[in-house]
């Protein structure tokens, strides 16, 4: 069987098991850390990332897929530190997260820049899909990029530069989306125009609509639904997402759906205590505990459960269509 990376090595596909496939260790501004170091206790932040994914592994789920990817503060051997005390697979990301303009260092190089060439990007995550990050010997076993409300410039090369990465690798990829603003859609058309497999995508945050019209097209088209924000009651309730869910899984369509929460054990982009302030109910653990018994008793069997929890994330990682 096909096996993936993970921080502790390569894993046969099915013993994945239960996967939460869009979640975050730590994302952390590393230049703002690295200048505000009294808001950083390094082995503090280990030892309660330790904590949650102790917990979250006692839960019942035996993998979480880590979404950071460079521009979120993505620090593989900082996760490392923590899988080495957590009995969970933990599936790291090459790619690049923005939703404007590439890194200053990418302006003046590669397709239609003032030095020109092919795209940089592309061997850097070639690389990390094939070699490793950085020093650390840890592949990336996925591909994430994000587009905001609208495509710019920047956000399409990043799109391309990965598209051309799955091409090489066979990687599969993750795309931040804004469903409110149907970027979705665009996402899958400069995909599919580059020769992706759509059925190799998840569009993350999909499950933030209930325009069941525009999630039935993203199906239509290939793509997996991340319906990812379980916890999280902006910009919709936690009802209404098990609602969506429900509907969708009743016409049938469970095989174009994941399920996360898009947690993270430590965020900066929240001053201290506004997060739990203002989403209480946003952590690791709430799937488990409170949006699963919520799906049964919205009518989601056993069976679409585990199709949606186990079987998807196998086939997405497998490249089974």
């Amino acid at each position: 069987m096909t096996e993936v990376a993970t921080v502790r090595g390569s894993v046969p596909a099915g013993d994945l098991g239960t996967v939460l496939m869009h979640e975050h260790v730590f994302v952390v501004t590393e230049e703002l850390r690295q200048s505000l170091p009294e808001t950083w206790d390094e082995e503090q932040r280990i030892a309660d990332a330790i904590e949650r994914l102790r917990a979250l592994a006692a839960s019942g789920v035996d993998t979480l897929v880590d979404a950071t990817a460079i521009g979120l503060g993505r620090n593989v051997a900082r996760v490392a530190r923590v899988n080495a005390e957590v009995d969970l697979n933990i599936v790291v990301a090459t790619g690049l997260y923005t939703m404007s303009d590439v890194p200053l260092s990418y302006q003046h190089q590669g397709p239609g820049t003032l030095l020109g060439g092919p795209d940089p990007m592309v061997d850097l995550f070639v690389r990390e899909i094939t070699e490793g990050i950085a020093d650390t010997g840890i592949k990336a076993a996925f591909l994430k990029c994000a587009i905001g409300t609208h495509l710019t410039p920047g956000v399409e090369r990043v799109l391309v530069a990965v598209a051309e990465a799955h091409k090489r690798t066979g990687a599969p990829i993750t795309v931040h989306t804004d469903p409110i603003a149907g970027s979705g859609l665009i996402a899958q058309e400069v995909l599919r125009r580059e020769g992706v497999d759509l059925g190799a995508v998840v569009l993350g945050h999909s499950g933030d609509s209930t325009d069941l019209d525009q999630l039935r097209r993203l199906i239509d088209n290939g793509s997996y639904l991340g319906m990812d924000h379980f916890g999280l009651e902006i910009p919709i309730s936690n009802d209404q997402r098990v609602a969506t869910v429900a509907t969708l899984v009743q016409e049938g369509l469970a095989e174009r759906i994941v399920l996360s929460q898009d947690a993270s054990c430590h965020s900066d982009w929240f001053p201290p205590g506004v997060r739990e302030m203002i989403a209480p109910d946003w952590h690791h653990t709430y799937l488990t505990e409170s949006g699963i018994p919520a799906l049964r008793q919205a009518g989601v069997s056993d069976a679409q459960l585990q199709t949606m929890l186990v079987d998807n994330p196998r086939r997405y990682f497998t490249g089974e269509r």
